[in-house]
């Protein structure tokens, strides 16, 4: 490489966690389409959810709310999922991003996000039943860049699928 080529692109990867949830598929996928069982599990340990409104149909938009725990800040941080995509029982397709409290999308930098935090986020989720009451997760976050964020993201999405695995199990 000469000094006046270009750096080389980090290569994404995408970001994949399956949990299986002692839960029938019927209650795991209302855990993506109940804003009260949303509101359970969205966001990483300590924090909580205090609204989540969702328009759960291909082409609408949802909007849900992450509050950091008071010693972080207390702050609210707000998401927005919207739907390319449903198959009932099997799959959703959605886009995040990140927006402000009237769902409108935000750059990430706004935020004070680092400039590998991906905007349009692809997510695919996929349920698998498993039978006996067991059904299998999957989600896919598409084209991140190695770093730091995508660790935390990692971290993030494995403590929000253990706070729904506690969520399910009062059902």
């Amino acid at each position: 490489m000469t000094k006046n080529d270009p750096a080389p692109a980090l290569k994404k990867f995408n970001l994949v966690v399956s949990r299986v949830f002692d839960a029938p598929i019927g209650l795991v996928w209302k855990a993506w389409t109940d804003p009260q069982l949303v509101m359970q599990w969205w966001g990483p340990d300590r924090f909580i959810s205090p609204s989540a409104v969702l328009d759960f149909r291909e082409g609408g938009k949802s909007l849900v709310c992450m509050r950091a725990p008071a010693e972080m800040g207390g702050q609210d941080m707000y998401s927005t999922w919207t739907y390319r995509k449903i198959e009932p029982m099997q799959r959703i397709e959605l886009i995040h991003n990140l927006a402000d409290k009237d769902g409108n999308k935000v750059h990430p930098s706004t935020m004070g996000m680092p400039p590998d935090f991906p905007i349009d986020l692809l997510m695919v989720v996929k349920f698998k039943d498993l039978g006996e009451g067991r059904t299998e997760m999957t989600v896919t976050e598409h084209d991140w860049t190695p770093g730091q964020m995508s660790d935390f993201a990692k971290t993030g999405l494995e403590q929000s699928l253990a706070k729904m695995a506690r969520a399910l199990a009062g059902f």
